[in-house]
């Protein structure tokens, strides 16, 4: 059984909810307009700078929006800022543990949304194949993103990120 809330200290530093449910928290968290298209940008699209972010967002969002939900989302524990050494002021933004954790949750809504929703093939291409590579895809694309995101090493060239860009890619007729 889990410890209670004040004695655990692997909880993200969040403010307390409305409720303890743990639905209610997560929504509280999560559930605007941006923070998961945020954090699905960072995870599938390997963008980590806010240039990237804002250039490369499908859903064209604003750049003040951006910038508060990178700081909702660094300050939640789920992103982590760092100074990128090719340039003096440039940051990155990395996936945390907990962020990482979430792969499964955003697998299971890409595979509904693909299923019950009008959405494109190109844009549905990826939650397509993780859905069909079940949980053992994604615990490798968690254990990449572990690689990429908290220890530093470069993107696979054999890996699920690079096998899920390259189907976008050919469904978009990019490749």
């Amino acid at each position: 059984m889990d410890a209670p809330r004040a004695e655990r200290t692997d909880l993200l530093p969040v403010p307390d909810g409305k409720s303890g449910c743990p639905i209610n928290l997560t929504v509280e968290l999560l559930g605007d307009r941006w923070s998961l298209v945020v954090l699905r940008d960072v995870m599938f699209g390997d963008h980590r700078h806010f240039r990237e972010l804002l250039t490369h967002s499908l859903e064209g969002i604003a750049s003040n929006i951006l910038a508060a939900r990178l700081a909702k989302l660094v300050d939640a524990g789920l992103l982590t800022r760092h100074d990128d050494p090719s340039h003096r002021q440039k940051i990155e933004y990395r996936l945390t543990e907990a962020a990482i954790q979430l792969v499964p949750v955003l697998v299971q809504l890409g595979t509904w949304g693909a299923r019950w929703l009008p959405t494109s093939p190109e844009l549905a291409i990826r939650a397509q194949l993780l859905g069909q590579g079940g949980p053992e895809m994604a615990e490798r694309f968690m254990d990449e993103l572990r690689a990429m995101h908290l220890a530093g090493r470069p993107a696979r060239p054999d890996g699920v990120l690079a096998e899920l860009t390259r189907a976008y890619q050919r469904a978009a007729g990019i490749a």
